[in-house]
């Protein structure tokens, strides 16, 4: 979709420390998400950049990787530096990275 221009990385490469920006929707979110996350759905995501910090590297993540794809490329052409976490949190899910949610049961992929 957005061809090679988009830098990426594997959710199982994606640095214990890193600053993880999840741009899914609240209902995305509660179902389960990485536990040091940082949730700004990406509709908000042009009003609430400031809490965005720009002397890290920003890792985007989403369901698949599409969403995030898209604010990977927009955080960079701005002046941030972003990578996509390809596969989004399926891959996330997948590579057996933490996750938890606000309710009961386990953690899910929504």
């Amino acid at each position: 979709m957005f061809g090679d221009d988009v830098p990426a990385v594997i959710a199982a490469d994606v640095p214990q420390d890193a600053y993880l920006l999840d741009v899914r929707e609240q209902d995305e979110w509660d179902a389960g998400h990485a536990p040091e996350a940082v949730h700004i759905p990406m509709g908000q995501l042009s009003d609430r950049a400031g809490e965005v910090p720009r002397d890290q590297e920003i890792f985007v993540i989403c369901r698949s990787g599409a969403r995030s794809a898209q604010v990977t490329v927009a955080l960079n052409q701005a002046g941030w530096l972003a990578r996509n976490v390809d596969g989004g949190m399926k891959g996330w899910a997948e590579a057996g990275r933490p996750m938890e949610n606000g309710g009961e049961g386990p953690p899910y992929v929504a």
